[in-house]
């Protein structure tokens, strides 16, 4: 499932074109086609079909792992990619057409952006209510108002496995996998540990770690490493995610592998060690 790094990068695309695609702000749809009924999860089709049509694209942006895009008359398009979605802008003149689109938005142009998921687990939102699909996602690990003041908070205030906790989307969005074992690395944190049982040193260790490890991963275009997605390289500096018992780059140690939460964890036995008893 793609992470904050790789809708960011998605997102960005979207908005300010490749070299082999352009942009959509300021393109107007002409018609929505709904391939597959479930991926539309409101409103109905006519309505959305209405809401759409018409309408010009003021913006795209992210909020936690949702795509936003923003139409005028205080219209939003929200899409969840899940498992296996994802979004390319076709040309009139490109022949190359995925295989399994469906939805599709055709612009006055021509041209078109197509909802691609082979899974069928992806998702779109057509409203003018925001709040209605993105309201309880918990704070955004980029916003301004994130300081370690308010983090540390947040973590005191739970008692949960550490991984766990940042995985939860009424917590921080836009967190996954891949990027929390990256983060909890880089910070020196063992994954099962207890939130708000770390040091106020490890917070603010950990709320780094984690902007650095999004913004590398952004910087690089995300991460490949699903046949679905594209361009992304970030996977080629994983330290921990995927890399049971390769040695670890800072120490050398063998990475393991156990259940947090019952999702697959890889840390580094030396660099994340257990909780020391004089930590409070």
């Amino acid at each position: 499932m793609p992470e904050l790094a790789e809708v960011e990068t998605i997102a960005r695309n979207l908005r300010d074109g490749t070299t082999n695609s352009p942009g959509i702000i300021g393109k107007t749809i002409r018609d929505l086609v709904i391939h597959w009924h479930k991926t539309l999860a409101m409103p109905d089709e006519a309505s959305a079909h209405s809401r759409a049509v018409g309408k010009e694209i003021l913006s795209v942006g992210r909020r936690g792992k949702f795509i936003q895009i923003e139409l005028d008359g205080n219209c939003y398009i929200f899409i969840h990619l899940r498992m296996s979605g994802d979004l390319q802008v076709i040309s009139p003149s490109n022949e190359k057409i995925p295989g399994h689109i469906r939805a599709e938005w055709v612009f006055s142009d021509g041209s078109r952006l197509v909802f691609n998921d082979p899974r069928k687990f992806g998702r779109i939102w057509i409203t003018d209510l925001p709040q209605d699909v993105v309201g309880k996602l918990g704070i955004d690990p980029f916003d301004e108002q994130l300081t370690i003041i308010t983090f540390s908070s947040m973590l005191m205030n739970k008692h949960r496995q550490i991984k766990a906790l940042l995985l939860d989307q009424t917590f921080l969005s836009g967190m996954g996998n891949i990027y929390t074992h990256e983060s909890l690395h880089r910070a020196g944190i063992l994954p099962r540990r207890d939130s708000s049982r770390l040091t106020v040193d490890e917070m603010d260790k950990l709320l780094g770690a984690i902007r650095e490890v999004l913004t590398e991963g952004i910087m690089r275009n995300g991460s490949s490493i699903d046949w679905v997605y594209r361009g992304g390289d970030f996977q080629n500096y994983f330290r921990v995610y995927g890399r049971k018992d390769q040695p670890c780059p800072v120490c050398g140690t063998a990475i393991a592998r156990t259940l947090v939460g019952q999702r697959g964890t890889h840390y580094c036995p030396h660099c994340q060690p257990e909780e020391r008893s004089n930590e409070m």
